[in-house]
């Protein structure tokens, strides 16, 4: 009897990891419902939000967003609430939604942002490290921040001159090695295999050097002198549309940064933009961050070969290797692009 009580709890935990199922009935019923909201009124459309909640939340993303999305008469709009180093702890919590953008419309021109406080009836409280209870008319939820403060790379997954500046937890659900090279001054984003990657990784046509997620389109270039996976493309559509796809340039570790370390790496890399950013990154003007985008933005496969030649081409070249990792600043976006200052996702 004790066998038979042990295969079906077995069993029954098996079954609970099934995958869940979307169909296209549901999602056409909720694009036609009518629905009751007053879009432009950002404290009540974050009181909608916040009822949604359940009592309390994971906020897996390393830049502290909770993101979320919804159909309004058709329409989606995808926002995110955002508990900042610089505003939670005085009881200050950010606010954006926006239409959804799509590849034949990428304009934000319907965006709010709010920095709502208790002068628009929202309290922020700090509940213990990490983790903050935010109150909106009668509904509290407690959001827990991502605590990743334990996260290291494993010793081999550094090269020479490399510093590991904090780890990232994307919003793709892909976690990462954020790194600086003080010999070449750049930067890599490298792929955290250390927990389970929520992704199907496949050769690129032409060589397995370079690996393509299926789900996320994020290519990762193997490393010919150490153990690692180097993030060198993300999928331009992506990047255009502000998706959970677009990269992890938007999901710096800020709440794991140490002392000076990142504001010295980009001055260092950088000295234009010296007395212009915090020890974050954070532009003092307030209108965003510095973009810290070492990867290509790709339309199709081939377009990452570039990158494959140049490793090739270098591997004997240890000093200057990994600088073909790294594209031009001007095949991306300037640091100051409207990119970096988008309302934040999804």
């Amino acid at each position: 009897m004790a066998a038979l009580i042990v295969v079906f709890g077995t069993a029954t935990a098996e079954a609970q990891e099934r995958p869940r199922l979307e169909t296209n009935e549901a999602y056409v019923e909720e694009v036609g419902r009518t629905t009751a909201l007053q879009i432009t009124d950002a404290t009540g459309v974050f009181a909608f939000v916040l009822e949604g909640l359940p009592s309390r939340v994971k906020v897996y993303p390393t830049e502290n967003y909770y993101y979320f999305r919804f159909i309004h008469n058709g329409t989606p709009y995808a926002g995110s609430i955002r508990l900042a180093p610089s505003d939670r702890d005085q009881g200050r919590v950010e606010f954006d939604y926006y239409k959804k953008l799509t590849e034949w419309n990428d304009a934000m021109d319907s965006a709010v942002h709010a920095v709502l406080d208790a002068s628009h009836g929202v309290q922020v409280q700090q509940l213990e490290p990490l983790v903050y209870r935010v109150t909106c008319a009668s509904k509290s939820v407690v959001f827990a921040l991502n605590d990743l403060s334990g996260v290291r790379p494993p010793p081999a997954a550094l090269a020479a001159n490399e510093k590991f500046l904090g780890p990232i937890f994307d919003e793709s659900g892909v976690r990462f090695f954020f790194v600086y090279n003080s010999r070449l001054k750049i930067f890599h984003y490298l792929l955290d295999e250390t927990v389970k990657v929520a992704d199907d990784l496949y050769a690129a046509s032409g060589t397995d050097r370079i690996l393509i997620g299926r789900r996320t389109g994020f290519a990762f270039y193997r490393d010919h002198h150490v153990d690692r996976k180097i993030l060198i493309g993300v999928y331009e559509g992506n990047s255009r549309v502000n998706n959970y796809f677009d990269g992890p340039f938007d999901q710096l570790p800020e709440n794991f940064i140490q002392g000076e370390e990142l504001r010295e790496a980009i001055l260092e890399s950088d000295p234009s933009v010296k007395g212009q950013i915090d020890r974050l990154g954070n532009f003092s003007d307030g209108e965003g961050r510095y973009l810290i985008h070492p990867y290509m933005l790709y339309r199709k496969q081939q377009d990452l070969n570039r990158i494959h030649a140049c490793a090739r081409a270098s591997v004997r070249r240890l000093a200057t290797y990994h600088r073909c990792f790294v594209v031009e600043a001007d095949e991306v976006v300037d640091a100051r692009d409207q990119r970096a200052r988008w309302p934040k996702k999804r």
